[in-house]
């Protein structure tokens, strides 16, 4: 069923889910345990490099760049300050990179400028969301999983029971304890992200910050330990706005690792009208019919999130199709 098809019911769940995208990389989670895995994979001579500093990735053209990875390494390192290896994966899909290729990150500790170091001087270091909607599917992927494995080697360098600096293993994704021989893995922080329709079909959007600002997106918030993600719904809802939830159904998810969330998207019904804000997370909040928001976009009344984020897919999942943007 097509988005132009599809018409939400006013006062039950919508019962489709929205589309998986597949993998792109496969990370080999058994072949990084291999002792001696990540040398073996940067010597090879048919590794990729891509390169990350600050949070910030190599980009040329609106493509990431990547590197033959053995000669990249030796120039990095000679160049000054510790760098840190990560294996990536293997491509599983053809693009500016064939399938099956290995890709490996490097994280040089201090900035290095394009033209040095075997990083070319027509390269620029470009965040993930002024890049994102021009990557290809690909690089986005790789993107992303590279901001979230390197924040968190920046944020957890040191053991959280002892204290002392832990060492990397595992090809970049365990860090251990040389003094308590305790492991470390990655971390992901789960938060719920909801779409809110009323018994009439209308939808809830909320914002943050000045009462006349012009965002509005879904509303959401992190799990806390202990609750379901059908709770944590329940419970963000009500915090933020005021509302009750009735029922609550799962639709998909989407990695945000800026710097470590995973983005669990659902949408809700209740029963209730009238939205309160909490002043604090939502200063504003309104509902919205289809046609009303589609003109309160048009008219640049109010802006909604972009196509980037889960944010928009919900609200397009209730919408019917795709909202047309205010064409700047």
């Amino acid at each position: 069923m097509s988005f132009t098809e599809f018409q939400a019911p006013a006062n039950h769940l919508i019962d489709t889910v929205l589309p998986v995208r597949p993998a792109m990389v496969d990370r080999g989670s058994a072949e990084r345990l291999k002792p001696g895995m990540l040398d073996g994979v940067i010597s090879s001579g048919s590794a990729k490099a891509m390169v990350l500093s600050e949070r910030q990735a190599l980009v040329v053209e609106d493509k990431l760049w990547f590197g033959e990875a053995a000669p990249l390494f030796e120039s990095l390192q000679a160049a000054g300050g510790p760098l840190t290896a990560i294996y990536l994966g293997r491509t599983l899909a053809d693009s500016s990179l064939s399938a099956q290729t290995p890709i490996v990150l490097f994280v040089p500790s201090e900035p290095v400028s394009p033209g040095v170091a075997g990083l070319p001087s027509g390269a620029s270091w470009a965040g993930f969301r002024e890049v994102a909607g021009r990557l290809g599917a690909m690089d986005t992927a790789l993107f992303v999983e590279a901001s979230a494995i390197s924040n968190w080697h920046a944020t957890h360098t040191h053991c959280p029971k002892c204290g002392t600096p832990t060492e990397i293993e595992a090809a970049g994704w365990v860090r251990r304890c040389p003094r308590d021989q305790s492991e470390h893995y990655p971390r992901t922080d789960p938060a719920i992200i909801v779409t809110v329709v009323g018994s009439d079909g209308r939808l809830l959007l909320g914002g943050g910050g000045p009462l006349d600002a012009k965002n509005y997106s879904t509303l959401a918030g992190f799990v806390e330990p202990g609750e379901s993600l059908e709770q944590a719904v329940v419970r963000e809802i009500g915090e933020e706005v005021g509302i009750r939830v009735t029922a609550c159904q799962y639709l998909g998810s989407q990695s945000w690792p800026f710097p470590a969330s995973l983005m669990l998207g659902f949408t809700a019904t209740t029963d209730d009208v009238e939205a309160r804000p909490d002043g604090v997370e939502v200063t504003r909040a309104r509902w919205f019919s289809r046609e009303e928001l589609q003109e309160a976009v048009l008219s640049g009344e109010i802006t909604i999130s972009t196509r980037l984020s889960i944010a928009r897919s919900l609200i397009e999942h209730w919408y019917g199709g795709v909202i047309e943007d205010l064409q700047q």
